[in-house]
């Protein structure tokens, strides 16, 4: 049994710190993403800026401008030269492989900017792959020493069930949080959560069942975390407090208790962003917002996104869109009307790699990394 727990240990460890070995950064496994005008004060640095967060949430590390490479409207990156470690530049590579065979790259020699970004974060597997989640709980606590003190959630934000949460102690960035979803009637855990500090500080998530085996979503009878981009989007960066005062309950930390512990940890987590000499810039940390605007842009794109994604004239893609509804983004109503990707995809004049059905929800899902 230690022998086993040692070699899990070991095998996280390696896959969240072993660099590519430099006589690799040379391979050019570049892709060109194509930027699309989306809304009125749409711009490629702030796209570019978008696209540095979305790949910081995966791991990576290196995101300056000999990193991403910016010519007009198109940006080309490199898995090789992103920072990521070796098993997440493997799983990369492949999902470069598939954008490059796909009908999209042919055509124009590139994939879109908001299709991209939608491959890596809005596909669980995807993101699990290039993090490095385990598939087992056990195998992700194997690297932590969980701590006596744990909390008690009777008025979550976020679940419908109650949550005990428990954590490691903080060391520089190497932290677990651990959220055991428990119905209260019956004391039955259902789901766990996890949030994890990666080297980069940005935060990993992940979902579990009852057995601890990885799950692409949330259960939706049991919490509204969703997948883990809703808990990017969600936690922004940041170890969060908790919103509501909580009931208190025996033998957990109180409310308050629990509440300056995770401030504490957020402060600790702050200070230690600062002193990163790479990255996205966590001192803008609203700057997160121009990775929600490239895939709900792509995901939920106006007619006028698409004329330029087509390169189609606007009244011929309207042409084309007139037996299809609009809605209103609720998140960003001044993006206007808006069309959903699924029902626009069919109609467009090339095809695209296809994404999940939602970046954050329970939907379809596609897997190009793993068969």
């Amino acid at each position: 049994m230690k022998i086993h727990r040692f070699i899990v240990l070991l095998s996280i460890l390696l896959t969240q710190s072993v660099a590519v070995p430099p006589q690799f950064m040379d391979i050019d496994d570049s892709v060109k993403l194509e930027w699309h005008k989306s809304y009125a004060d749409d711009t490629m640095d702030k796209a570019v800026v978008g696209l540095r967060w979305a790949l910081s949430y995966v791991g990576a590390k290196s995101l300056g401008p000999s990193e991403i490479t910016v010519s007009g409207n198109t940006a080309s990156i490199n898995a090789y030269k992103l920072g990521l470690n070796e098993n997440a530049v493997n799983a990369l590579k492949i999902l470069h492989q598939a954008i490059r065979e796909s009908g999209e790259y042919k055509r124009n020699k590139s994939i879109d900017m908001g299709r991209y970004v939608s491959l890596i974060l809005g596909s669980p597997q995807h993101y699990y792959a290039l993090t490095g989640v385990p598939e087992k709980l056990d195998d992700l606590l194997a690297g932590y020493t969980l701590l006596e003190d744990k909390g008690y959630v009777n008025h979550s934000a976020v679940s419908l069930k109650h949550r005990i949460i428990r954590f490691s102690g903080q060391d520089k960035m190497r932290q677990v949080f651990l959220s055991a979803e428990t119905d209260p009637a019956t004391g039955r855990i259902e789901e766990y959560e996890t949030l994890e500090i990666m080297d980069n500080a940005q935060l990993r998530f992940g979902i579990f069942d009852a057995d601890g085996n990885r799950m692409d979503h949330a259960d939706p009878s049991v919490t509204n975390a969703g997948k883990p981009a809703k808990c990017m989007w969600c936690h922004e960066s940041t170890i969060s407090p908790m919103f509501k005062p909580q009931d208190e309950v025996h033998s957990y930390l109180s409310y308050n208790a629990l509440q300056d512990k995770l401030k504490a940890y957020n402060q600790s987590l702050t200070e230690q962003k600062a002193l990163l000499k790479e990255g996205v810039d966590y001192l803008k940390l609203q700057d997160h917002t121009f990775t929600e605007l490239l895939y709900i842009t792509f995901m939920e794109p106006s007619a006028e996104r698409l004329s330029a994604e087509w390169g189609m004239p606007l009244a011929e893609v309207q042409q084309r869109l007139s037996g299809l509804s609009t809605h209103v983004c609720e998140e960003f109503p001044y993006l206007g009307p808006l069309y959903q990707r699924k029902e626009v995809e069919k109609l467009a004049p090339y095809q695209g790699l296809e994404v999940s059905g939602s970046v954050r929800e329970m939907s379809s899902e596609v897997n190009y990394i793993h068969d």
